[in-house]
């Protein structure tokens, strides 16, 4: 088990990843801030919060924090109302502040109820949506400023990848092939002798050797400034710390305020549970995260965001997955990415600005072919339909609408099959044939809840005219009360009407049902041996005729 204290131990492995999740989630950064018309230097102060102070808090030791595209709706509808971007800082605030809270109350534990066959799913379906929203990317689509989503996370627009194929840009098509073949190739056995350098520092570095190479020969396939790396540059302290905006403190007063703050609030919780449930399935080592732990850090680290001027922030599953496929170890990786993204907001904004998208387009498609390989769907499949319907519909549906309308659809299929399972198996049926007719036994499940209803009264009314019957509950713990009434009425008076006798083992003690002292007796022998006593099984009817009435 690795432990978050071996700090020197890993610092290559962590440096090296942290620097590829820095390079991954700068773009991110700032595509999802101007996707929300939000300021683009509001999504880096969210990256370098979610790396260097959530990190820090976080138990997770793989999981990276930042702006996410989950939000981009929320908050783009949020500044459209409110108008005024300080306004909406105070939302930010309240969002943190109710997820400290939810942490403090140990909300975090829905996380452990979340189906398998749904985290893979999701991870499938981010997968997919991952490699749709780098085609753009890596053909040299430059897309339009009204487009919904950019470069996000989740969700898609249909028409992506045919607008994409349409505008092609030779230069960011080359460059993007090559960074992909270096990372399959990265994996191969034959190159295990150099995987101790980051494959995807050698595609960023690659990427830009051969655009500086372009623009030296004067070629028409240099790739310009739209297809390279753009984030804010600062020609003085002075200018840089006025890119920093603080809330205003009146926002507290608007009704509207608190309500979007307790919309990111509960959006924002549920994509990170849902985060760090699949990055620990993730984790190589099989960490656990505490996830109220989780809910605490990200409530303190949207809190400073909001004081600072930065959007609002999730765990990101995909810097998550990025930063384990660059080999991290502990959650130096993620403080470092937080480290240098502050580090060159600050210093080398222009250096950064050398970095062609295209390069960073092929080491995300890399990481979303991963996700959802077609090995993943044959081992889902394998699981059998329970396991593969609700996996295929999440994954599909994560990619066509978003990740939160994907696993609730997912969890949706999940529980018709938990509750349709449940209904099949409330009791099991024997049938035995004596000289005086037939005796059916059924014996109740440990527990029967109003789910069962259907099952047991179809059963109870298929049973033919003269059948005896017994009902078994002695190993039962929960009969609904619906159910029980159920079987009360058939004995006393469904059951008699049409001449089938029914036998109540196991019921009188805790269910107050009334049963006969010669009918213990039968019902005593028939569970331990099978059968009906010889001294009844000849003048059976007789018998009970006999003794009804009598005292239990």
């Amino acid at each position: 088990m690795e432990q978050n204290s071996s700090f020197t131990r890993y610092l290559k492995k962590d440096f090296f990843s942290g620097l590829i999740v820095f390079l991954v989630a700068l773009p991110l950064c700032l595509g999802i801030a101007q996707a929300s018309h939000a300021p683009l230097f509001a999504g880096i102060v969210a990256g370098i919060i979610g790396g260097i102070v959530v990190g820090s808090l976080s138990g997770s030791h793989l999981s990276v924090s930042g702006p996410a595209a989950g939000l981009t709706a929320i908050v783009l509808g949020a500044l459209t109302e409110l108008k005024t971007f300080d306004i909406f800082l105070c939302s930010v605030i309240i969002a943190g502040a109710l997820q400290l809270l939810m942490g403090f109350l140990k909300a975090g534990k829905i996380a452990n109820f979340m189906p398998s066959s749904v985290i893979e799913g999701m991870l499938a379906g981010i997968g997919l949506t991952i490699i749709i929203k780098q085609v753009p990317e890596a053909v040299g689509f430059v897309k339009d400023k009204t487009d919904e989503l950019v470069d996000a996370d989740d969700g898609f627009l249909m028409n992506t990848i045919t607008n994409a194929l349409n505008h092609v840009q030779v230069g960011a098509i080359i460059i993007s092939a090559i960074g992909l073949g270096i990372l399959i190739l990265w994996q191969t056995k034959a190159m295990k002798k150099l995987q101790m350098v980051p494959a995807g520092l050698i595609v960023v570095l690659l990427g830009v050797g051969i655009n500086a190479m372009l623009k030296g020969s004067g070629s028409a396939l240099t790739l310009d400034s739209i297809h390279l790396v753009s984030l804010p540059v600062a020609s003085s302290v002075n200018e840089f710390l006025g890119q920093f905006t603080f809330p205003s403190l009146s926002g507290f007063t608007n009704p509207l305020v608190w309500k979007t703050g307790a919309v990111i609030a509960i959006v924002a919780s549920i994509e990170t549970l849902l985060c760090i449930e699949a990055t620990d399935k993730l984790d190589p080592y099989k960490r656990y995260t505490s996830t109220d732990r989780e809910l605490k850090a990200q409530g303190i680290g949207n809190i400073l965001s909001g004081l600072i001027g930065g959007l609002p922030m999730t765990s990101v599953i995909v810097r998550s997955s990025a930063n384990i496929n660059a080999g991290a170890r502990s959650k130096t990786s993620t403080i470092i990415h937080g480290a240098l993204l502050l580090i060159c907001a600050v210093s080398i904004p222009m250096l950064l600005n050398m970095i062609p998208k295209a390069s960073l387009a092929a080491i995300l498609v890399f990481t979303g072919y991963k996700l959802c390989k077609p090995s993943v769907f044959v081992h889902m499949w394998k699981g059998g339909r329970t396991q593969f319907i609700p996996f295929v519909l999440t994954a599909f549906a994560v990619v066509y609408f978003d990740l939160l309308k994907g696993v609730g659809l997912g969890l949706l299929i999940s529980i018709f099959y938990i509750l349709r399972q449940n209904a099949r198996i409330p009791f099991y049926f024997q049938r035995s044939t004596f000289s005086n007719g037939e005796l059916i036994k059924l014996t109740l499940a440990q527990e029967v809840s109003f789910l069962n209803k259907a099952s047991i009264k179809d059963t109870l009314h298929s049973l033919p005219g003269g059948t005896k019957v017994i009902i078994d509950a002695s190993q039962t713990q929960y009969i609904d009360f619906d159910v029980l009434d159920l079987i009360t009425d058939f004995s006393q008076t469904t059951g008699p009407e049409r001449g089938i006798e029914v036998l109540l083992d196991g019921f009188k003690n805790r269910y107050n049902v009334p049963r006969t002292a010669t009918e213990r007796d039968i019902l005593s022998d028939f569970v331990h041996t099978g059968e009906v006593p010889k001294r009844s099984a000849g003048n059976y009817q007789k018998l009970l005729k006999q003794l009804k009435g009598a005292d239990a």
